[in-house]
């Protein structure tokens, strides 16, 4: 599928979703009123003028089923997200997770209730980055399982237990259970978002593609239009990334929802290098959403590559004092050796150690960051030793880049090439994963590649890294460019000599080729006469 065919699909699939809505509410518009009545009753004589006068003045109209004046409140909102699969706020989760859990208390067999109770204590880990919310989403969604097994198509249930065993990483596990609901109902749309996601963990990416498209067909809505612009950042498409994500934001009606579409916009703009355009969007996010850390760690990672480290070291601290994100702590402290406050970088360190140790006791896996804060910052050959037994599991590109870094760290170029070539090859525009192909190819004595890669890196984003940015610089000056009039021995050593082919064979004369010609049609005759012969 070319650029352009993909381009008219997003867009055509977005204008069918608008136009759907537009015919709702046109058909509801449309809909005749219900008829008018009027009450009253018959009262003393003396007040029956009283009564006539005051009936005629009120008209009642019943109310139509499902019609409420009210706006929809926190519980509603936060139930209407989760079951949606789409952000919540942290105000509407904390009433529903209040909610659900005083209903469960009370009606213990609701297996509905315990399915969206898991569902909320997952966008609460989500939300947080706690871990110790995992482990009561998985024990909600077990009960509301056991009270209505798999079988007997427990379909919510089923679709949390995949998103659950996703957040933490187990994408084996999450694909298990999306095909499950596929194979149940193969038009439920809630299925095809964890599909993505655990085929994408996995690196299945053409299975990911498969599972993007059936889902915009099912549903073209948030959802689909966030996990059609990751299928499309994966494959190096970068504009289509964004303009899909565009689409999402069109979809997106809470403000929470809003706040993940800017996030995610802000990163795709920090992916291809523009760190201001970047940073408006994280800002965005976060009037959006103020509660939401990650937003605020890409603030920072934005702050610094502008150059202004100070703001930047404060909003990492102030991003990790409200969810302590390993991966935001690995940034804030390499950060801060680049800037030479080594001694200050060890807080980071240590916290991010902590929360990977704490998430791993819940049934997080962060063995991608750890290895490569192991490879850049500790035991190079544990990051290994971690890093091949998560490749066993799942190769994705992520797992392939970090493990290539962590081999090359060891001394083994040769091997780390190989996984190096899983994460750049596929297409996938990432300056980090280009900058450690660069140093493998360098480590080999292949001047020509690691300068290839190097310049990919700087071209793709310029300011990808405070600490790897000056060594890919320093780098590519080592390398310095390739010598005047192309590479080396590009001219033949001897002076070109036409080869002897072989002559072309001569026609034969044109008295020869009719006499043959004249034999061939006579002993045709002959043979037809023959067998007219023996038929009589």
């Amino acid at each position: 599928m070319d650029r352009a065919t993909r381009t008219a699909r997003i867009a055509r699939i977005a204008r069918t979703a608008r136009a759907a809505r537009a015919a709702r509410i046109e058909e509801e518009a449309q809909q005749p009123a219900p008829p008018v009545t009027f009450t009253g009753r018959k009262t003393l004589v003396a007040a029956g003028v009283a009564v006539v006068l005051i009936a005629g003045a009120l008209v009642i109209r019943p109310a139509r089923q499902g019609d409420d004046a009210r706006p929809p409140g926190p519980t509603e909102r936060a139930a209407s997200a989760v079951g949606m699969g789409a952000p919540a706020a942290a105000v509407d989760l904390t009433a529903l997770v209040a909610d659900r859990e005083k209903w469960v208390a009370e009606h213990a067999k609701d297996d509905a209730s315990w399915a969206v109770l898991g569902a909320a204590y997952l966008e609460q880990a989500r939300r947080t980055t706690e871990p110790a919310w995992y482990p009561k989403a998985e024990k909600a969604l077990k009960r509301s399982l056991e009270l209505r097994p798999a079988e007997k198509g427990n379909f919510d249930a089923m679709t949390g237990m995949g998103a659950l065993a996703n957040a933490r990483s187990d994408f084996a596990t999450g694909k298990k259970w999306g095909e499950l609901v596929r194979a149940q109902a193969p038009k439920r749309w809630t299925a095809y978002p964890v599909l993505v996601d655990a085929y994408t963990g996995l690196g299945d990416y053409k299975a990911a593609e498969r599972s993007m498209e059936r889902l915009l067909d099912l549903r073209p809505g948030l959802a689909g239009f966030i996990r059609a612009s990751q299928v499309y950042r994966d494959r190096g498409w970068r504009e289509d990334a964004t303009m899909a994500m565009e689409h999402a934001g069109g979809a997106a009606k809470a403000p929470a929802e809003k706040a993940y579409v800017l996030f995610r916009l802000g990163e795709l703009s920090w992916e291809r290098g523009d760190a201001a355009e970047a940073l408006r969007q994280y800002e965005g996010a976060l009037r959006a959403d103020p509660a939401q850390a990650q937003a605020l760690g890409g603030r920072a990672r934005a702050l610094a590559g502008l150059g202004r480290g100070g703001e930047a070291v404060r909003d990492y601290r102030m991003a990790l004092g409200r969810a302590q994100v390993p991966r935001l702590a690995l940034e804030l402290g390499e950060l801060l050796d680049a800037l030479g406050r080594s001694d200050e970088a060890k807080v980071p360190y240590d916290t991010l150690r902590t929360a990977a140790a704490r998430g791993a006791a819940d049934g997080v896996n962060e063995s991608v960051v750890l290895g490569l804060f192991e490879a850049d910052h500790g035991d190079p050959a544990a990051a290994v030793r971690r890093l091949t037994q998560e490749w066993s599991r799942h190769k994705s590109m992520e797992v392939a880049d970090a493990l290539a870094w962590a081999l090359h760290k060891t001394g083994d170029d040769t091997a780390a090439l190989e996984y190096a070539k899983k994460s750049t090859d596929r297409g996938m525009r990432s300056a980090d994963f280009a900058f450690h192909r660069a140093m493998i190819e360098r480590g080999l004595g292949d001047d020509a590649g690691a300068r290839r890669y190097l310049q990919e890196a700087l071209r793709t984003n310029p300011r990808f890294s405070p600490a790897r940015v000056p060594q890919a610089k320093a780098a590519l000056a080592a390398i310095g460019q390739p010598p005047a009039g192309g590479p080396e021995n590009m001219q033949p050593a001897k002076p070109w000599v036409a080869p002897d082919l072989p002559k072309a064979a001569k026609p034969k004369p044109a008295a020869k080729a009719e006499k043959g010609e004249k034999t061939e049609k006579g002993e045709k005759a002959e043979k037809t006469e023959k067998s007219r012969s023996a038929g009589a």
